[in-house]
């Protein structure tokens, strides 16, 4: 099994019963060029996070929301092309595309302790990963909102960090590939 593959395998493990979630990623153009070119000649649901005409320069490197698909081409280049490289960060959600979207946009701007407006990357992976354990449970709870799990690649690019939050707590959960087997450790 290749590393793809595994990645693959521990996005939609065999026991992934969508009981009406689906896997969503927010891809960051601004990380590779590349981005944008794949996600506009993709056949699967995608949104950019960024409302209104936006001049072509910055649509390059806008923050986009794609509906992933196990066997979508797109997700496999994605994986092959992106992991290991913190291209975004991947939710597991039910709720629908626009309100996904919606809440999501919510968090692209926050003020800072002076009151000044500023541009918040959540969808960098090493910025999420660094953040949500500073959160109290009241901010878990806005960010999570209709969000199940966020997955972000983790070590060398064969683990997947699972973070969930329980109303109370922040929980992790390490997915890890593994030559022939994927493991999980954590809750």
């Amino acid at each position: 099994m290749t590393h793809d593959e595994q990645i693959l395998q521990l996005m939609w493990p065999a026991d992934f019963v969508t009981r009406g979630t689906e896997i969503y990623a927010v891809l960051d153009g601004a990380r590779d060029h590349r981005i944008h070119q794949m996600i506009a000649s993709s056949d699967l649901e995608w949104r950019c996070l960024y409302a209104g005409a936006l001049p072509a320069e910055l649509l390059k490197v806008a923050p986009y929301l794609v509906h992933m698909r196990p066997q979508a081409s797109f997700t496999r280049e994605t994986i092959s092309a992106g992991w290991g490289h913190a291209w975004g960060i991947w939710m597991i959600s039910a709720a629908p595309f626009e309100d996904l979207r919606r809440h999501l946009r919510r968090f692209l701007r926050v003020h800072d302790e002076s009151g000044r407006r500023m541009l918040f990357r959540y969808y960098d992976p090493i910025v999420l990963a660094m953040f949500l354990p500073t959160c109290t449970a009241a901010e878990l709870g806005e960010l999570f909102g209709p969000i199940d799990a966020f997955l972000i690649e983790a070590g060398s690019g064969a683990e997947i960090t699972e973070l969930r939050f329980d109303g109370f707590a922040l929980h992790t959960r390490i997915r890890v590939t593994d030559p022939g087997q994927t493991q999980t450790r954590g809750y």
